[in-house]
């Protein structure tokens, strides 16, 4: 089944999208108590972050895990005693949470679960925005780990109450599509959690509003938002972020995931994973990683690990649950873990990290944030298990 074109309405209304969005940026602020892009916890960027660390890019679960511990210890070290309800710390609970699991380290998962408390399994303040629902999928995990029915009633109240707000498709609620690892999930996961399907069906609707948007079903890529729809780069092919569409197969794998098997719309979320899957797949470049500008790889010479981490993570999820085939996707993702890999420092930072921002850009070597640590535990997580299954 083909993703669902783009109404003869919506697509007129894309200028007028781009024009919001604009207006929106320019409106919205950082609420108190929220990470900021300076914000020394979330990441930093130094001239000199010391040698690489020698690890094998092996695809062995030592060396996987091996990887792993170095570079969740270090990440680990920088944030154990901040607590945030950004954005950019969602990923990096997610990975904590994987890491726990995959190394036996009780720590990560009772520091992901200490700031989960310390804000009473609560969110950011927007109510509808995305950026302050992301970190419900680490408390959503949690509760799949240990029931608790506390940890929901924040969830349900604010869910219900934005359920009950009017939306309008000509006005996207999730409108870049980094939203797309964000929000949905958590909409999926709590949908799972009390067995609800009216939130699945919210999902389902803002996805494909979205989807209708920013989804070129040419490219099989997302424009990160309405105002890069006609953005090209330096040698005129259209401008698609590596890290915003590692997001969104992110976001595709975790809602898959979650989703009943038996849901009516599920073909189509598989159908667009796919056709992600194989554009991305001709994209990796040499060194197994992939450049923050997909269709101009000469225009950024460094490669971009966040997006590159989602995307191997979400490659591997593919072909471990039969998404994907293995004989096609296997050597992308050992390349493409192998190159993760080369991206750790002696200490255990993780480099080429793309800081904050919307479009692809310049960054030093050594630029390590939360986001781009997260979306490598998960990445290992997932590495790990496909390694351990014997090739079909």
């Amino acid at each position: 089944m083909q993703p669902a074109r783009p109404a003869p309405s919506l697509l007129s209304s894309r200028l007028v999208a781009a024009m919001l969005f604009l207006l929106t940026a320019t409106l919205l602020t950082l609420a108190p108590g929220l990470a900021r892009a300076d914000d020394p916890a979330a990441g930093d960027a130094p001239a000199q972050p010391g040698p690489r660390a020698r690890l094998s890019p092996a695809m062995r679960p030592v060396d996987i895990r091996r990887a792993a511990a170095l570079v969740a210890a270090w990440q680990y070290g920088r944030v154990k005693d901040h607590d945030s309800l950004d954005w950019t710390f969602a990923p990096l609970y997610l990975g904590f949470l994987d890491a726990s699991t995959l190394l036996h380290q009780p720590r990560y998962a009772d520091y992901v679960r200490g700031v989960g408390r310390h804000f009473d399994w609560g969110l950011g303040p927007r109510l509808q925005h995305a950026d302050d629902q992301a970190v419900a999928q680490a408390w959503l995990a949690l509760h799949a780990r240990t029931p608790v029915p506390a940890m929901l009633q924040p969830l349900r109240e604010r869910y219900d109450l934005q359920m009950r707000t009017p939306d309008d498709p000509q006005r996207p609620l999730w409108w870049w599509c980094d939203a797309l690892f964000m929000a949905p999930p958590a909409w999926a996961g709590l949908a799972q959690a009390t067995h609800e399907r009216a939130y699945l069906d919210y999902m389902d609707r803002q996805w494909w509003i979205t989807s209708a948007l920013l989804y070129d079903p040419t490219e099989h890529l997302y424009s990160r938002d309405a105002s890069y729809l006609h953005r090209r780069e330096a040698n005129g092919r259209k401008l698609f972020w590596s890290r915003g569409n590692g997001w969104v197969m992110a976001g595709l794998a975790r809602v898959l995931t979650l989703m009943p098997g038996d849901y009516p719309q599920r073909p189509r979320y598989v159908q667009q994973f796919r056709e992600i899957a194989a554009r991305l797949a001709q994209l990796q470049g040499a060194d197994g990683l992939w450049r923050a500008g997909l269709l101009d790889a000469a225009a950024y010479p460094r490669p971009e690990t966040s997006g590159s981490a989602f995307i191997v993570y979400a490659l591997a999820w593919g072909v471990r649950h039969h998404v994907l085939e293995a004989a096609t996707y296997r050597p992308v993702i050992a390349r493409g873990w192998g190159g993760l890999v080369g991206e750790i420092y002696a200490d255990g930072r993780l480099g080429d990290i793309q800081p904050i921002g919307a479009a692809p850009g310049h960054y030093p070597p050594g630029a390590s944030y939360v986001y781009g640590v997260g979306a490598f535990l998960l990445a290992a997580g997932e590495v790990d298990a496909l390694s351990r299954e014997k090739p079909r």
